[in-house]
């Protein structure tokens, strides 16, 4: 590959004009219409990965204009004899100049996001194609995204191109099996910090076509061999740390210079440092890429990015501008370990196809639990994991609404509904299991395995089993067919039969926690160890393994009857677990005395799932979050429980029992936010849960002094962003004096957060104009960025406001496939689960079926994340009745 651009030749190709292509395909190739469908195909991916190898890109971009940048693209490649016409992908604004082979293409086709170029045009062997092209640049629904900085008028650009919206910024074959190796050439304004997939290898003032001196371009080594959505740069006025400690890789860290004594540069640099460390010793591969460095993105849409030898981390979930808590700084732990597992788990071997998703995002949460465990000794690792992936796993695949691990995908367009829980949590559930079952040392030799044999290429989940399978020797072809391939998720009950004083036997049985239609049944594969709890004397641990849909526990019969059973121990399994009756009273009298933490977070989870299986009310289930949280020790089980007693008090129980709860509720929480002997975190976490839930009057003259200053927290007064959160609960109460507060904090507030979180604060007010100007913004404001929207979604869709939204209910719903298409990943799902569940009366579940009864036609993905939110409202509904709720 010639690795500088022949900018005159370049020069002097004529301007292009689309029209019907010439050439002849192959017998038995895909049509032409096939291959120029919309979006990328499952059918044009798998032609051009049969044809084309060796893909190189050398690329220039021009950073200095304020909305579009142009672009030079030479691409290299090696095609196979007879392979036909060539389609390329490109959804940019203007394609200015093509060539092949070094000759001008003038009877190529561009529509549909695709550029065909005729088979005329190439050879077998190594091509060449070079094209000038334009791209956008915004806030917001562009490949780069341009943040403006108002606290000191600066602007930084970043790119995402995940999954799918590398053909956004310029012509290539975008689909994650043709990697490629990348070289960068970006010009930028004097005084920018650049940053690419590689090194730098020298920054000058000439641009390529441009003699002016007002721009620095800055030149990268190639890459190794990436997916095209990996590929990724940023520019700007960067502050940056640079730490290169003897004998280890050097890794600079860039954030907007307006922050820069905000951030702890020390341990973001050493967290990933030490994951990268500890990676290369438990997966016994190097680390593979020439550079580790990271970026703090300002309203950056997702908690990270593994983009190779650059993440991306979200800036407001890396700058603390309090104290973190232990939660807090455990996401944060966890964020570092999950991107930097994508190094290898992704980055290094890719899925082949974005069916298999999960492959590198279940893997980077289930690594990234491991390396909690090893690197923060102490720390409950896998008691962290519970409570961070259960939960939102269950919460999905009990659904109607729920999807395989392996989703089904036939075309990129589609990607981006493939994100959610089941990938993200359920997968890495699924995976721990997998470990358990095989055994930690097999498991691992099969990791290794799979990263050797598929380094810097593409596999599957069957190629992963595979592997694992014979480093391991047990069969998973039935581990693969119910926990890949089948959606849903099991349901264990729990069956103690005594006599007298001792069992007589102990039975688990399964069965699909929610049957759905064109469920092939059958049973999952499990092994799990079942804990007999004893007050008097030690706990009895036995393992229990299905091979059918029910399993007797053995060693069980005979023993003495024990306190209680959890058939879970250790959290192997995956699924909903149901203790008997006689240990569900029991866990409900008991649960705080239980000592081991993970343990105890579980038997919490368990009362929950009774709460929201209509088996024990929420008044019940706040009385015991009443109880146990003045003795809760842990800030992570205390933490568990202040979300579900709010939870309990604020949407599922009637107005009496939350008339007759509140007003202890915001006691223990001002007593506890002050109490010395506590924590910080659990003293903040507190706090926290207060300002969100304050409703009395007594609360709000609290919440009123802490934002005076004449009630201190942690000996001095709030600090941001506690005032803002104050602020915006007033807002939402509708107190007298709140905007006269909000434009206080206005004017008191100037540092660089200060116009995004008075953007949040705003949209709580309880006034329908308000309301409506924002839901106008969100869909029609394309200078408003998404992680804005998506940050003031939860105080727009406030639950005691649910009267006053519902209105918005249907229009937000009618809206989702130009969402869906438009905004990022995550952007879908946010929406949905923000407008639909925080409604709670039967009038907002009538408005969700109707919507779904008379559009027949709504795509599949988006109808199945209509009917996960619509699971959380119809609970609610059904909570809320059997509690005797109005």
């Amino acid at each position: 590959m010639t690795r500088t651009f022949r900018v005159a030749a370049l020069a002097a190709l004529v301007p292009l004009a689309a029209c019907a292509s010439g050439g002849t395909a192959p017998p038995g190739a895909p049509r032409p219409e096939t291959l120029m469908q919309t979006g990328i195909s499952r059918e044009l991916a798998r032609q051009r990965a049969a044809t084309l190898s060796g893909v190189r890109y050398d690329l220039w971009l021009d950073l200095t204009q304020r909305d579009s940048a142009a672009g030079i693209v030479a691409m290299t490649f090696e095609r196979a004899r007879n392979a036909g016409d060539l389609v390329a992908d490109f959804r940019g604004p203007a394609l200015a100049e093509l060539r092949a082979n070094g000759d001008p293409v003038r009877d190529f086709e561009w529509r549909n996001g695709h550029v065909r170029i005729p088979a005329h045009h190439l050879r077998a062997g190594q091509n060449r194609l070079e094209a000038r092209f334009t791209t956008r640049i915004a806030p917001a629904g562009t490949a780069i995204i341009r943040f403006d900085d108002r606290s000191d008028q600066s602007t930084y650009l970043y790119t995402l191109l995940v999954p799918s919206d590398a053909n956004l910024l310029f012509p290539c074959f975008d689909q994650p099996d043709l990697k490629a190796r990348f070289r960068w050439r970006l010009s930028a304004p004097a005084g920018w910090k650049v940053l690419a997939n590689a090194r730098v290898e020298s920054a000058d003032t000439a641009r390529p076509g441009d003699n002016s001196t007002g721009a620095v371009t800055w030149n990268f080594a190639e890459t190794e061999p990436i997916s095209t959505y990996l590929a990724a740069f940023a520019a700007g006025p960067y502050a940056t740390w640079s730490s290169a400690p003897a004998g280890e890789r050097p890794i600079t860290l860039y954030a907007r210079a307006s922050r820069r004594a905000e951030v702890d540069a020390d341990t973001l640099t050493r967290t990933n440092r030490d994951a990268a460390r500890w990676l290369e010793g438990w997966f016994g591969v190097p680390f593979p890429f020439s550079k580790l460095d990271m970026v703090l993105a300002p309203a950056f849409p997702f908690g990270g990015m593994e983009h190779v030898g650059e993440i991306f981390y979200n800036e407001n979930s890396f700058i603390f501008r309090e104290p973190p808590t232990l939660t807090q700084r455990l996401g944060r732990d966890a964020t570092i370990f999950h991107e930097v597992a994508h190094q290898w788990f992704g980055d290094l071997v890719t899925m082949r196809w974005f069916d298999d998703l999960w492959l590198k995002e279940g893997f980077a949460t289930y690594m990234a639990a491991r390396m909690q465990n090893e690197l923060r000794p102490g720390s409950e690792a896998w008691k962290t994991f519970y409570l961070r992936n259960k939960p939102l796993a269950y919460g999905v695949d009990v659904t109607r609404g729920t999807t395989p691990v392996w989703q089904e995908l036939g075309n990129l367009d589609l990607a981006k509904s493939n994100y959610g829980p089941i990938v993200y949590n359920k997968a890495p559930s699924v995976i721990k299991q997998l470990s358990f079952l095989v055994g930690d040392t097999a498991f691992r030799a099969g990791l290794h395995g799979f990263l050797t044999s598929h380094a810097y290429a593409n596999a599957t989940w069957q190629d992963l089993l595979a592997s694992i399978q014979q480093a391991s020797g047990t069969s998973l072809q039935r581990f693969g067919e119910q926990y890949i391939l089948r959606a849903g998720m099991p349901r264990v009950d729990t069956r103690l039969e005594m006599d007298g004083a001792m069992v007589r036997s102990l039975v688990l049985t399964q069965r699909i926690a929610r049957p759905l239609e064109g469920d092939p049944g059958g049973w999952w594969p499990m092994k799990v160890n079942v804990r007999l709890g004893y007050h008097d004397r030690p706990d009895v641990i036995l393992p229990a393994q299905f091979n059918g849909d029910s399993v007797l526990v053995q060693g069980a019969a005979g023993l003495p009857v024990p306190d209680y059973v959890w058939p879970n121990d250790g959290d192997y399994g995956y699924g909903l677990f149901f203790p008997d009756e006689r240990s569900a009273a029991w866990i409900a009298d008991h649960v705080g005395e239980v000592k081991d933490g993970l343990l105890r977070a579980m038997l919490w989870g368990a009362l929950w799932d009774l709460v929201r299986d209509t088996r024990l009310p929420p008044a019940r289930f706040a009385e015991i979050a009443l109880r146990e949280l003045p003795r809760e020790a842990d800030e992570q089980i205390a933490s568990l429980i202040l979300d579900r007693g709010a939870t309990a008090l604020t949407r599922y129980a009637s107005s009496a029992d939350a008339a007759r709860l509140y007003p202890a509720w915001e006691r223990v929480l001002a007593e506890r936010a002050r109490d010395a002997r506590l924590g910080y975190g659990m003293r903040k976490e507190s706090l926290d849960m207060l300002v969100a839930t304050a409703r009395t009057p007594e609360a709000r003259a609290i919440l009123r002094e802490y934002l005076a200053g004449t009630r201190k927290f942690d000996g001095a007064a709030v600090r941001q962003p506690t005032r803002w959160s104050i602020v915006q609960q007033l807002l939402s109460l509708g107190e007298p004096q709140a905007r006269a507060l909000y434009d206080a904090e206005v004017r008191r507030d100037s540092t660089p957060e200060a116009a995004r979180r008075a953007f949040v604060a705003a949209v709580a007010a309880p006034d329908t104009a308000v309301k409506a100007a924002y839901f106008r913004r969100y869909l029609d404001d394309p200078t408003l960025n998404e992680e804005w929207v998506t940050a003031s979604l939860g105080a727009f869709n406030d639950p005691d406001q649910a009267r006053l939204t519902l209105p918005f209910l249907r229009p937000s719903l009618e809206r989702l496939e130009w969402i869906r298409d438009n905004r990022r990943i995550f952007f879908l799902p946010s929406w949905i689960n923000a407008f639909i569940r925080a409604q709670s009366s039967p009038e907002a579940l009538a408005t969700v079926d109707r919507l779904l009864e008379e559009h027949p036609e709504l795509p599949i993905d988006i109808r199945r994340k209509v009917l996960q939110a619509r699971d959380e409202l119809e609970r609610t509904v059904a909570i809320r009745r059997a509690a005797g709720a109005e």
